[in-house]
C-alpha cells in the first residue's frame, strides 16, 4: 500500500525530538506538510534542519498546556499551509515517579494539563476552526502503560488510559466527518523515556518482548502514517505498538 499525504498539512505537537520527530518524518516523507510544535525554537530548528527543510516543514513554538497556545498554533498553521487535517497530539510530561497515592497535587495537575486536556483542548479548536467543515483525522499518542498498573508511573498510565476513553468518546461525537484514534507505544529509544531503556536494562528488557527488540521513533511514524492516509474506515480505535509486550510471558514490565 502506497500512502500519500500530498495536498494534506499535519500539526505533530512535541514535534521536536522523539516520537513526534518520527511521526513528522514519516508524513513529510509521503508528502505532507509538516507544522511542528513544542516549547523551544532552537529544537524545532534543528528538528527540520534533520528532516531537510524545505516549503513543507514549519514551526511554531507552543506549550500544549495552554489553551492560548493552540489557538495561536492551529490559526498559524491554516494561514501557512490553508488548512488542518490532521492533529497529533503527542506531547506529554511526566513530572511524578512513584506510587500514585504519593503524588503531589500539583505534580498530578500539570500531568492532567499536558496529557488529557492538552489533547482536548488542540482537538476542539482544530476541529471548530477547520476539520468539521473539511474533515480530517486526529492521532492521540498514548501509551502501553495505559492497559496496565505501574509500581513508578501511576499518574502517567492513569492519565494515559484516560487519553484511550477520550479517543472513543470524541470518534462516536466527530465522526463522520472527522476520525480519531490512538498509538499506544511500548518502550521506545527516546530521551523522554531514556532512564527506562538506558544500559544494561534496555537489553533485558528487549528480551521480554517476543519481537527481541526495543520501538524505535519509525515504528510509530509508521503506525501514525497508516491511521492518516490509509485507515478510511478506522475510528475510535487503540492500536499497541509494542513489540508484542502486553502478550508477554516473562515477568510484569514496568514501562510507559
Amino acid at each position: 500500500m502506497e500512502l500519500s499525504l500530498e495536498n494534506k498539512t499535519a500539526i505533530v505537537t512535541g514535534g521536536s525530538r522523539g516520537i513526534g520527530l518520527g511521526i513528522a518524518k514519516a508524513f513529510h516523507d509521503a508528502g505532507g506538510n509538516v507544522m511542528l510544535t513544542s516549547r523551544k525554537a532552537e529544537g524545532l530548528r534543528e528538528a527540520i534542519e534533520s528532516l531537510g527543510g524545505g516549503e513543507r516543514l514549519h514551526y511554531a513554538t507552543g506549550h500544549v498546556g495552554h489553551a492560548e497556545d493552540a489557538v495561536r498554533v492551529v490559526d498559524e498553521t491554516i494561514a501557512h499551509f490553508g488548512g488542518v487535517d490532521v492533529l497529533v497530539n503527542n506531547a506529554a510530561t511526566n513530572p511524578h515517579a512513584g506510587p500514585m497515592i504519593d503524588c503531589e497535587v500539583s505534580k498530578f495537575d500539570k500531568t492532567f494539563e499536558v496529557n488529557l486536556r492538552g489533547p482536548f483542548v488542540w482537538t476542539q479548536y482544530a476541529y471548530e476552526r477547520w476539520m468539521k467543515e473539511h474533515g480530517g483525522s486526529v492521532i492521540n499518542i498514548s501509551s502501553s502503560g495505559g492497559y496496565q498498573t505501574s509500581a513508578a508511573l501511576g499518574v502517567y498510565c492513569v492519565l494515559k488510559a484516560a487519553l484511550m476513553q477520550m479517543t472513543k468518546q470524541l470518534a462516536a461525537e466527530m465522526g463522520p466527518a472527522v476520525r480519531v484514534n490512538a498509538i499506544a507505544p511500548g518502550l521506545i529509544r527516546t530521551d523522554f523515556a531514556r532512564v527506562l531503556w538506558d544500559g544494561e536494562r534496555g537489553d533485558q528488557i528487549a528480551q521480554m518482548y517476543p519481537m527481541k527488540r526495543l520501538g524505535e521513533p519509525s515504528d510509530i511514524g509508521d503506525a501514525a502514517l497508516w491511521l492518516a492516509a490509509g485507515a478510511p474506515w478506522v475510528t475510535g480505535v487503540t492500536i499497541p505498538v509494542e513489540g508484542g509486550e502486553l502478550v508477554s510471558v516473562e515477568s510484569e514490565l514496568e514501562l510507559s
